[in-house]
């Protein structure tokens, strides 16, 4: 019988974190700093939003190691900027390295941004549309 996995290990450091942010310094400042934080900026949220659809298919640290390209790419994830990119800046979003190069994840930020604009026009922000869903 194999014994079971902790979910909690210890770091080199010695701070205690779920067993997934071990080992890896992008993973362990992401699990210490923002996972499991709630998040009320608008901006942060609509990064949050782009880079999970990002990360379907492929691993949180791809993104994590790709993530200030991101911003890069996508104007500091300021949907009010990125609801107006067009044909040309998805052109010049698939050719950039540094960011996962996939045309229905770039056009589906960019869609969001539309969609956000809307929700924060509708709701006074993005986040209140969001929080509005809180228990």
């Amino acid at each position: 019988m194999k014994a079971a996995v902790s979910a909690v290990v210890r770091g080199t450091d010695g701070d205690r974190r779920c067993f997934w942010a071990d080992g890896d310094p992008l993973y362990e400042r992401y699990h210490d700093t923002e996972w499991g934080f709630p998040v009320a900026d608008d901006g942060r949220l609509f990064e949050k939003i782009c880079l999970e659809g990002f990360q379907a298919g492929l691993s949180w640290l791809t993104i994590l190691r790709k993530r200030e390209a991101f911003r890069e790419a996508f104007e500091g994830f300021d949907f009010e900027r990125v609801a107006r990119f067009g044909a040309r800046q998805v052109q010049a979003l698939l050719k950039n390295e540094g960011i996962v190069r996939h045309r229905g994840k770039i056009e589906s930020a960019v869609n969001n941004a539309r969609r956000a604009l809307e929700l924060a026009e509708e709701q006074g922000s993005l986040a209140a549309w969001f929080w509005g869903f809180e228990p």
